[in-house]
């Protein structure tokens, strides 16, 4: 019986685990749109909910046309939300994920902030971040964008497939 050096068995070990993450390269994009996309369905259906109140905290901030800029928010949310768990149209979702996001920062946010280390500590620089990632990487394989790619013959929306 012959024995294999420990590197032998470190390179091996490395191989199969690279052939496992290329196996299932699938799932992190689909974790994070179903996780992710439901948090922002569930905020947007909360504030669909509660326009009223929802517009007032839009006023109190200063936010122009606090109505109609609530009813906005609330369904680029809600629809962003239910488009990212599908997987369809992802990267002409983000961009209004994205602005939506920028528009809390910048005005809600960033005036109460003072230094570096609260910056990075806040949620929206993470959701801008996620939604950054969606939009440059795509929904990945499982997904609607990918399946109607792959029908209409068009390229593929993700480079592993």
């Amino acid at each position: 019986m012959q024995s294999t050096s420990p590197a032998n068995r470190l390179a091996l070990w490395l191989d199969r685990s690279h052939e496992l993450a290329a196996a299932l390269d699938w799932l992190p994009p689909l974790a994070v749109r179903l996780v992710f996309g439901y948090f922002w369905l569930e905020t947007g259906w909360a504030k669909l909910h509660n326009l009223d109140g929802f517009a007032g905290r839009f006023a109190q901030w200063g936010i122009p046309f606090p109505e109609l800029s609530a009813l906005a928010c609330a369904l680029v949310e809600f629809g962003g939300g239910a488009l990212m768990m599908l997987g369809l149209a992802t990267r002409l979702t983000m961009l209004p994920m994205i602005v939506n996001m920028l528009v809390a920062l910048l005005v809600v946010v960033l005036p109460g902030i003072s230094t570096l280390d609260e910056f990075v500590e806040l949620d929206e620089v993470l959701y801008v971040l996620v939604f950054l990632w969606l939009l440059i990487a795509g929904p990945g394989r499982v997904s609607l964008d990918h399946w109607l790619a792959s029908r209409l013959d068009a390229r593929p929306l993700h480079a592993s497939g």
